[in-house]
């Protein structure tokens, strides 16, 4: 088994970079089609046969 060095913080830190990179405007348009959609869906078809169920359970 291979021996672990000992390091500080400082000194591990030196490798650790984060790089982000810029969303494309198309993935933002989606998410925002996606939400639409969920609450479309929610109110058209969830909510009324939820008020359904709970007054007649099957």
């Amino acid at each position: 088994m291979a021996q672990v060095e000992s390091t500080t913080a400082q000194e591990d830190q030196r490798f650790h970079y984060y790089t982000g990179s810029k969303v494309p405007w198309y993935v933002h348009l989606l998410w925002v089609i996606f939400w639409i959609f969920s609450a479309y869906y929610v109110l058209r078809y969830l909510l009324p046969a939820l008020a359904t169920e709970m007054v007649s359970p099957p």
